[in-house]
């Protein structure tokens, strides 16, 4: 697995990764109406192209495919942290979230913070994250649950 910063070129690729990702590996906690109102994000182009221009964006390359991507808002939130549906509980997870932890540490945070699913808010739960609040947003009419989380770096 080799870790690389993502480029403009990168876009359609994970883009993908992030619908079929929330498609499969979230199907458990959310209904088909929630996963369509959330995965109706990938339709704000302008708001994907910010996140590689303005965000500190790692991927994770397997075989020349991205397995993982996690990105790093104002060198203190991840605004996203998707693995691959094929690429699940294979460590993935771990090496984005400590180079994304490591990168927040040269911005002086104290404290790293994210909105996160109740998908993987388990994962965040291992690695010394906290529920500070269930947040309850509506998109697209929709009612989709996940927590405001944080940990002390």
């Amino acid at each position: 697995m080799k870790i690389r910063k993502a480029t403009i070129s990168d876009l359609p690729e994970m883009q993908k990764l992030y619908v079929e990702t929330i498609q499969s590996v979230c199907k458990n906690d959310y209904n088909p109406q929630q996963i369509e109102a959330w995965t109706y994000g990938i339709k704000n182009k302008e708001r994907w192209i910010e996140v590689i221009e303005k965000q500190f964006v790692l991927l994770a390359i397997i075989e020349n495919q991205i397995a993982g991507f996690g990105t790093l808002k104002d060198g203190d939130y991840i605004d996203f942290f998707y693995i691959h549906k094929n690429f699940q509980r294979q460590g993935i997870a771990d090496k984005i979230l400590n180079e994304l932890e490591t990168e927040a540490r040269k911005h002086h945070s104290k404290i790293i913070t994210s909105d996160i699913s109740i998908t993987a808010k388990p994962f965040f739960e291992k690695k010394g994250f906290a529920v500070k609040a269930e947040q309850k947003n509506i998109r697209l009419g929709v009612e989709l649950i996940n927590f405001k989380m944080e940990k002390e770096l």
